[in-house]
């Protein structure tokens, strides 16, 4: 094949951009209103409707719905319907009953919750598929089933009961710790407006109580055409023919009134600021959350867009100095970070999010404030400027340069915003050309100046969340104030800027040399050995214009050492990368890499260690620059360096605790793997013991030689441009004189596994403020090395038949249930070319505490029936639907690539030629399609899983626990008669305990939230 031409059209793209005329426009020409690029029109009825061709991913199409009408429509006895609505739509409609149309959308490919999904907001509903369109036939259904939701949706008293459960549910699941702190900020926020009042999931009685009148009233009132659109972007012949299934099944519908107005509801503005101190007693952590409020702003002209990168270029350099001062010596946060967002219709805000030490939200409070203010004082550099220009620059241009291989997924969303938002959509080509004209001419006195929307008088909102009550209103207004006069007083001194070097590789390395070299051309690949022992596997794609995605692997981690090592060693990816393992402090790191879309990441493992790279082709030479200086620093631990980790690690730690999960997730492990110290968690006394220079001499070891690493590289690489640079940098890299960390795959120590060989049925009771339950059912697994590839396939569609058969049963039939999960572990044993393979399959959902028992047994009810008879032969074809469409994406994405090229030398057929071993992974996995049918599928969970199920298998449930008090008061309650006297007495004292607790959570809590 001759690649002189593509590699000629990648340059010319690339240079395309370089030499891309700027613009001369008037900052008043207006940005038109018409999307380009697509095909845009309003049917007869007031629909209006997007369509557009795009072959990325091929036989695709995205589709939605989008309707004008959320949350804050409702009245108050519709508290929660209009995503009740969004719920019945995918249960019954006039064509479809019992959920059948989820049965058909993953009958042809369309998995439910990744491919067919709807979402509510205060302001919008959106329904959203992604279906192939391969047979002519599949666009016009998935498109009537668009219609459908637009007008047919079914609303009587049996489909509104089946589906009350998993709205609950859904509720149930959003009233834990983040949900609470979120809900309450959102409270504070919009306080004064209906959105206020009008969250999407509602209210727990409206969910429970609501009449199939009310729903259908809501339904039939807000559904209207006019407040309607339909979105296709997808791998059309011609958009035309679209256009016309989208009139055949929408142009007959009339709503059968005028379009009701959608009232507008402002969020009033406050001069005051508004301060909450929030104590959630399961919080992650510690943290400050500071909004200050505004209208949204419209982008209609050049100048609103000139606009809107000058505040992109201001939260981007507010982040950098954020990240700056949060790796100083005694930062006052741990993270910290910036950001606009329109929150809802008429609103946005700008807000900063800070996590910090426990008895720290003052002072994270009180640094944050200061930087914006000498922001305001002092502006931001030339430099801070320079680096934000360039890295707008580097998005712009990698858009730009991958225009035409955009997801149509994402193309959806820019035409959904269009019609929800207003949003101007002028075309990648036209903004690549405004951004490159304006970003240069942007100064810094204009980013500087949008400082002035974080004043604490501008609707400003200041909460801080902390697990145990330390902060008070009084000390926020303090610091507020104590901010205030210093920077009146102009008190604040300027921004102190970092020594930044002018290369990342300060002496480049000679270069190595090719050893051997091999083509694997049934996978398309060449494999060099250099001669410092690493092997370099590269694949030339077309997939992405501006992506090259690499990782390095090698045999041996954390499983080799003894527990008096382990945790030492196992903090040394931490506290190694907090001191920076590249060769610069990661603030430093952060300037360098300016302008640059290169990035590398480690991992420390069991049995394998690994990094992992995404870059530009461009860039290519700086993300293999990062490699050699991964392979080459000797990462020595400072004082203060290590004092910041271990704090983080310890916060970390006591979040753990907090968290009602953790009990949970402990205890799973715990009875699956055995109490080992690997799968323990790690305690406050562990990190005690925690030594941090054997944790940095570790770390140095894991990547420090490599003969022992093997390197696989995917995406639009050059080879003429590439093999020079992995000479370079990757040959380049020394050999250590004796080997380093080199361990065979077949010598492991394997994790201690033992998985219980009886049934085990326990329940955790862990303390929660609002009642959570979660189930882990789960089966031992155990595959015999000579079918190890086939099993291996048989699992995974095992895996996915599991979820959609119990989805099925627990949601689609008992409505008990959000979601089901099915997850598979295989690393109970060591990578061994021989011995079999050990783990578990888990089957997870959360559903109410109260049936939590009864619907595991139904879970183990359906297990058996498919043990017993077998799934019907529609079940197993939509399973190879699903995984066949699964695949075909797969093979248009540089990840999938990198994944299978990595499996096929990690393969336990590999022996030396990875095409051999690539091809054996294939032909297991065609062969497994091909013999797929209920009677195999039978087989396969009789063979692979305990059988019957019911003979072997853990569940572990989380429970909340209940109060002494309100054990006190059930024993009360059962009290004979006869204990009438002792029970009255009892009864008093219990009161005055109810009493005092009361007392005691309110003086907790006043002020505070």
């Amino acid at each position: 094949m001759d690649l002189l031409p593509v590699e000629n059209t990648r340059l010319a793209k690339r240079h395309g951009f370089r030499s891309l005329k700027l613009v001369n426009v008037s900052m008043d020409e207006v940005l038109g209103e018409q999307p380009v690029g697509v095909d845009y029109g309003r049917l007869d009825n007031g629909l209006y409707y997007y369509v557009r061709s795009n072959s990325k991913p091929r036989m695709r199409a995205a589709l939605a719905l989008a309707i004008k009408a959320g949350s804050v429509l409702e009245e108050e006895d519709e508290r929660g319907v209009a995503h009740i609505v969004e719920h019945l739509a995918f249960s019954a409609t006039t064509k479809y009953t019992n959920h059948d149309l989820v049965k058909f959308l993953e009958s042809i490919g369309a998995e439910f919750g990744a491919c067919q999904n709807a979402s509510t907001s205060a302001d919008e509903t959106i329904y959203e598929l992604l279906v192939p369109v391969d047979k002519p036939e599949l666009l016009s259904r998935a498109i009537s089933v668009l219609a459908e939701f637009s007008s047919e949706v079914r609303v009587s008293a049996d489909d509104l009961e089946k589906e009350r459960g998993a709205v609950l549910e859904e509720y149930r699941g959003s009233r834990n710790a983040n949900g609470r702190m979120q809900d309450a900020h959102w409270l504070l926020m919009m306080e004064g407006s209906k959105y206020a009042e009008r969250l999407p999931i509602g209210l727990e009685k409206v969910i429970r109580t609501v009449s199939p009148e009310t729903v259908k009233q809501f339904y039939q009132k807000w559904y209207h055409l006019h407040h309607m659109a339909v979105v296709a972007v997808g791998d059309f012949s011609d958009t035309q023919s679209v256009v016309e299934l989208i009139k055949t099944h929408f142009g007959q519908k009339v709503s059968a009134s005028d379009p009701p107005y959608i009232p507008y509801f402002p969020v009033p503005s406050h001069g005051e600021p508004r301060f909450s101190c929030f104590v959630e007693s399961e919080a992650a952590g510690s943290a400050v959350m500071i909004s200050c409020k505004m209208p949204v702003g419209e982008l209609k002209t050049v100048k609103d867009y000139r606009d809107s990168l000058a505040e992109a270029m201001f939260h981007c350099a507010l982040n950098q100095r954020f990240f700056k001062i949060s790796r100083r010596k005694d930062p006052p946060y741990f993270s910290c970070s910036s950001a606009a967002d329109v929150l809802v219709k008429p609103m946005k805000a700008y807000i900063m999010t800070s996590t910090c030490k426990e008895k720290g939200t003052v002072e994270a409070m009180e640094s944050i404030l200061m930087e914006v203010a000498r922001v305001r004082l002092h502006g931001f550099s030339d430099r801070e400027i320079s680096t934000v220009r360039a890295l707008m620059m580097s998005e712009i241009e990698s858009a730009f340069l991958e225009r035409d291989q955009m997801q149509s997924t994402s193309l959806r969303d820019e035409y959904l915003q269009h019609f929800l938002h207003n949003e101007p959509v002028v075309g990648i080509e036209y903004e690549a050309q405004l951004q490159k004209s304006i970003l240069p001419q942007i100064s810094v006195t204009e980013v500087s100046k949008y400082a002035e929307n974080f004043r604490t008088s501008c609707s400003c909102v200041i909460k801080t969340v902390e697990p145990r009550a330390t902060a008070t209103v009084d000390d926020l207004k303090t610091a507020v104030m104590k901010v205030n006069s210093l920077e009146e007083e102009r008190n604040i001194s300027p921004w102190d800027d970092e020594n930044i070097p002018d290369e990342i590789v300060s002496t480049k390395p000679e270069p190595g040399d090719i050893l051997q070299e091999r083509e694997f051309s049934s996978v398309g690949v060449t494999e060099l050995l250099l001669s410092n022992g690493m092997r370099v596997c590269y694949k030339c794609t077309d997939f992405l214009d501006d992506q090259v995605l690499f990782t390095g692997f090698t045999y041996g981690g954390l499983s080799e050492l003894s527990e008096s090592e382990y945790f030492s060693c196992s903090m040394g990816s931490t506290i190694a990368g907090e001191i920076g393992v590249f060769g610069h402090r990661p603030s430093v790191l952060m300037d360098l890499l300016a302008g640059k879309r290169a990035e590398v990441g480690t991992k420390v493992g069991a049995y394998m260690r690994t990094f992992s790279g995404d870059c530009s082709p461009s860039d290519l030479e700086t993300a293999l620059q990062l490699v050699y200086q991964l392979f080459t620093t000797d990462v020595v631990p400072g004082e203060e360096e290590v004092k910041i980790v271990m704090q983080m690690a310890e916060e970390a730690i006591h979040a753990q605790e907090r968290d009602p999960y953790t009990a949970f997730a402990n205890r799973v492990r715990e009875l699956n793997y055995g109490n080992s110290y690997f799968f323990r968690p790690i305690r406050i006394s562990d990190l005690r013991k925690v030594d941090p220079r054997r944790a940095c001499e570790y770390f140095i070891k894991c990547f420090k030689d490599p003969s022992t690493f093997t390197i696989v590289i995917v995406g639009n690489i050059n080879p003429a441009v590439a093999r020079p640079l992995i000479l370079q940098y990757l040959g380049g890299i020394p050999k250590p004189p004796e080997p380093i960390l080199h361990f065979s795959r077949d010598d492991l120590k394997g994790l201690p596994f033992t998985f219980p060989a009886t049934i085990i049925r326990e329940v955790v009771h862990s303390p929660m403020v609002e009642a959570q339950c979660s189930v882990q059912l789960s089966f031992p697994v155990e595959l015999k090395n000579e079918t190890m590839i086939e099993e291996i396939h048989f699992v995974g569609f095992l895996s996915k038949l599991l979820e959609t058969k119990i989805m099925q049963v627990l949601r689609f039939k008992h409505g008990q249930v959000y979601s089901v999960g099915v997850s598979v572990f295989l690393g109970g044993n060591k990578p061994s070319r021989t011995g079999d393979v050990r783990g578990d399959i888990s089957v997870n959902f959360s559903c109410d505490p109260d049936i939590s028992s009864v619907l595991v047994d139904l879970a183990l009810d359906e297990i058996s029936r498919l043990q017993q008879e077998g799934p019907s032969g529609e079940d197993v074809s939509t399973i190879l639907e699903i995984e066949q469409r699964a695949h075909e994406n797969g093979l248009q994405e540089n990840y999938y690539w990198l994944d299978r090229i990595l499996r096929s030398y990690q393969s336990r057929v590999y022996s030396g030629d990875v095409s051999a071993s690539f091809e054996i992974q294939d032909e297991g996995r065609i062969k497994i399609r091909e013999s797929l049918t209920p009677s195999t599928a039978q087989l396969a969970l009789q063979r692979i899983l305990p059988f019957p199920c019911r003979k072997q298998y853990s569940v572990v449930i989380l429970m909340p626990r209940t109060s002494r008090l309100t054990l006190f008061e059930s024993f009360i309650h059962s009290m004979p008669n006869r204990f009438g006297k002792d029970a009255k007495f009892l009864a008093s004292v219990a009161g005055v305990v109810v009493f005092a607790l009361t007392l005691w959570r309110y003086s907790r809590s006043t002020g505070k939230s």
